[in-house]
């Protein structure tokens, strides 16, 4: 008895020294982080909201904290080539990415198989901003309302085109959720890529898009789509007169493009907790405010908590959304 209780109370000092050497070496290591440049991967080309997003803030990153932050744009795989390898990288705080709906709930949900787990797999920084998506028809379609286009789409089943950036994309999955809301039923018609979609769409060869409001609001001001909802709970500082879904009537319709900075699972605490406050100094300066005002996006903020809990809750959304429209990827 007594030889156990003495293994015990070694046990429990070795724990405490383990558990107080690694603090010690966390904190150490917070201290001279960042020594060397950064490297912020972006998932998609240049030019797209992700990547304007990542090239107005690193500047300002840069600053903060001392050292390069370098954007890299790796495309390719629905996002996922970035993603994973932001994923599998050392947790060191050298390597982050840009992530957003698209690559933290879509395309692992999408990919399961051959895929990154977004909860588990990232430690999350913060969340950047956010946009909604907004339907948009061609003019030469005959509603002006959501109500108007659920009882056209219900009387003529099978006849209005849904056009989008690939199946499996955010937008296809947008209205997919509209059509598991109302029960309007639509022709899904994917290109490859959102640049051909709004072509089409302009030109008349395909009806409707579910877009990000971003993207649109040249084409919405300019009488080229006309504009029937924001997918925001409230209306849209950039379309004050457009109504949202949920005025529309379809309440459970809140659906956000967020875009926000993740780093490796296991990146060490006080790392991380540089990394937010570095980000929120960035996001409060007039420069960056300006420029997202320009986006139409709204900067957020926020602790890396909350961005945790959003990341969780929206992944498990369009899990399900997948699973039940049947949705495969292209």
């Amino acid at each position: 008895m007594f030889i156990t209780k003495k293994r015990s109370v070694r046990c429990v000092f070795g724990c405490t020294i383990a558990v107080l050497g690694v603090f010690i070496f966390s904190t150490l290591y917070a201290q001279s982080w960042p020594s060397k440049p950064i490297h912020l991967l972006v998932p998609f080309v240049p030019g797209g909201n992700v990547d304007i997003t990542a090239r107005a803030v690193a500047p300002g990153l840069q600053e903060v904290l001392g050292q390069p932050v370098i954007v890299e744009n790796r495309p390719g795989a629905g996002g996922t080539i970035a993603a994973t390898q932001v994923a599998k990288a050392p947790p060191d705080g050298y390597t982050l990415l840009m992530g957003s709906t698209s690559t933290l709930a879509v395309a692992p949900a999408l990919y399961q198989k051959d895929s990154y787990d977004p909860v588990k797999d990232f430690s999350p920084i913060v969340m950047l901003q956010q946009v909604p998506f907004v339907l948009v028809a061609h003019p030469s379609v005959p509603v002006r309302t959501v109500s108007d286009l659920v009882s056209l789409a219900k009387s003529r089943p099978g006849t209005i085109t849904m056009a989008s950036a690939g199946s499996g994309s955010s937008n296809h999955l947008a209205g997919e959720l509209f059509q598991l809301l109302t029960g309007a039923k639509f022709v899904h018609v994917p290109y490859k890529g959102s640049g051909q979609a709004v072509t089409d769409l302009i030109g008349g060869q395909v009806q409707l898009y579910f877009d990000q409001l971003t993207t649109e609001i040249g084409n919405i001001k300019s009488g080229k789509v006309r504009a029937l909802a924001v997918s925001s709970a409230r209306r849209w500082t950039a379309l004050p007169d457009i109504p949202t879904f949920i005025e529309a009537s379809v309440r459970e319709y809140e659906v956000l493009n967020v875009t926000g900075l993740v780093a490796p699972s296991g990146t060490p605490r006080e790392v991380i907790q540089r990394l937010h406050a570095a980000s929120i100094r960035v996001l409060d300066s007039p420069l960056v405010r300006e420029r997202f005002s320009t986006m139409g996006v709204e900067p957020v903020g926020g602790r890396p908590e909350r961005f945790g809990m959003y990341i969780r809750d929206d992944f498990a959304r369009w899990r399900k959304v997948i699973a039940d429209g049947n949705i495969k990827a292209d």
